[in-house]
């Protein structure tokens, strides 16, 4: 029961730190078009 509560835990930081890297590169991305908007 320990071992699959451990591994639930450990999924669930995995997912989450992709995620936050997901929205990382997403904000980013706008970032990048606001400031080549703003070259023109």
């Amino acid at each position: 029961m320990k071992k699959a509560l451990a591994l639930s835990l450990v999924a669930i930081l995995l997912a989450g730190c992709n995620t936050v890297s997901g929205i990382g590169r997403d904000v980013s991305k706008v970032g990048q078009v606001v400031t080549g908007a703003g070259g023109k």
